[in-house]
């Protein structure tokens, strides 16, 4: 059955070309037709305002600019949000620490690999002091020539288990068991730990701003098209919400 919008046909070949722009989406062809509906909409709106829609790109945000009533966020908005949700601007923990990595190895260099490592870290859990000398002997890591130290780092920096175990681990101690990622077998020493630095309102205002008016512009967007689709006539597909 063949799509049409107020009586306007949207064609096979219209959605095949729109469906090249959609094509990482979990449904292009659905994401291709609802786009060829709200744009056709969006036309006729703007045809029934008499504006020009010789240049249909040009057309739609003009009417866009004339009918959307998007409230602007001013600096007072601003600090509400900024006072309302200070999670938001806690700044990133960050930590510093050293490792010694082993290889994982395959098959029974593997149960080796993991049986060294084991070893290693009953030593340097029996003696602390030791870790960067046994970094130095034993770890197949660059930084094992600093004695283990990969410096400072913030949350999604490192791989997942690797920074799971470094900030589950308190400032001074060392991993209590191995810790197993993609690179091998890590023995950790957590040599310090920082709390996110909390974002000053004067650091984060104008990006925030920004932020909040795409939000509004985004919602205003939203409704005026779902008041589009509610008033249409669309046959041969339904859009959400419709």
């Amino acid at each position: 059955m063949a799509i049409t919008v107020n009586g306007v046909e949207i064609t096979d070949a219209m959605i095949e070309e729109e469906q090249a722009h959609y094509a990482e989406t979990p449904n292009p062809r659905d994401s291709a037709i609802q786009e060829l509906v709200l744009r056709q909409l969006l036309l006729q709106k703007a045809q029934a305002l008499n504006l020009d829609v010789s240049e249909p790109a040009a057309a739609i945000g003009t009417l866009l600019d004339q009918e959307l009533q998007v409230e602007i966020i001013d600096e007072a908005g601003c600090q509400a949000f900024y006072n309302q949700y200070p999670e938001r601007f806690a700044g990133s923990e960050s930590a510093v620490a050293s490792h010694i990595l082993f290889p994982l190895g395959e098959g029974l260099g593997q149960s080796l690999a993991k049986a060294k490592a084991e070893g290693i870290l009953a030593e340097v859990q029996a003696n602390p002091s030791r870790f960067a000398d046994l970094a130095r002997e034993h770890s197949s890591c660059p930084s094992g020539q600093q004695g283990g130290s990969l410096g400072q780092f913030g949350r999604g920096q490192m791989v997942p288990e690797f920074e799971q175990a470094v900030f589950s681990t308190e400032a001074g101690q060392i991993s209590p068991q191995l810790v197993e990622t993609q690179f091998g077998y890590h023995i950790i020493q957590v040599n310090e730990r920082q709390a996110g630095k909390p974002l000053s309102f004067a650091e984060v205002k104008e990006q925030l701003q920004q932020y909040l008016n795409n939000v509004a512009y985004n919602n205003a967007t939203h409704a005026y098209l779902t008041e589009l689709v509610k008033a249409a006539k669309i046959d041969g597909y339904t859009m959400p919400g419709q």
